[in-house]
């Protein structure tokens, strides 16, 4: 069995930086021990994540407490979206059209495709091994979505204010057997009204 534990980051500071370069709050960066304090004890054996600072942030302390590299993957990175285009009321219509987009954005479809691929090519690459992936809301919420279609848009709003959250896959090979939420933290972005 190969087991991955999907780390959604910690509360990102939307007030500084690109959607790329903008790293965590002070908040976060204190809630992100819990992640560590819940990974200290499952013998991870690699990381990846999304190149995005916030994501890279969020697993930093766990990597370096299991002397392990960070390794990206572009495609594990969250949804291409155009200025002003992650308002909750445009969540509906994404999740309704996974092919429909913002003119500059990305689809729900096009994020599902690229972060399935990276995850195969993980699992391919790392049988029965323990594996934790740095991500973000959509992202993941895509990736649930693959595996169970009932994942839908208000799944994804209940999660939405989970910075930092642990989700369980647990797969024989590329088929997944099972999925355990484990730990997170209820944030809410008070700096705009955004994912």
């Amino acid at each position: 069995m190969t087991r991955v534990y999907f780390v959604r980051h910690a509360q990102s500071d939307l007030r500084s930086g690109s959607d790329r370069e903008r790293g965590l709050t002070a908040e976060a960066l204190e809630d992100r021990k819990i992640v560590l304090d819940f990974l200290r004890d499952k013998q991870v054996d690699v990381f990846y994540c999304s190149p995005y600072r916030r994501s890279l942030d969020t697993i930093q302390e766990t990597a370096e407490f299991y002397g392990r590299p960070i390794l990206t993957d572009e495609r594990l990175r969250e949804r291409e979206a155009a200025p002003c285009s992650n308002y909750r009321k445009l969540f509906r219509k994404r999740w309704a059209d996974f092919d429909w987009h913002e003119p500059g954005g990305e689809s729900l479809r096009s994020v599902q495709e690229r972060n399935i691929a990276a995850l195969t090519e993980i699992l391919e690459q790392n049988e029965e091994k323990n594996i934790v992936i740095g991500t973000h809301g959509t992202a993941l919420s895509t990736i649930l979505h693959y595996y169970d279609p009932s994942y839908n848009c208000d799944s994804f709003l209940r999660i939405i204010d989970w910075m930092p959250f642990v989700v369980e896959l647990d797969f024989d090979g590329t088929q997944l057997l099972s999925k355990t939420e484990h730990v997170h933290v209820e944030k809410t972005y008070k700096q705009k009204e955004t994912v």
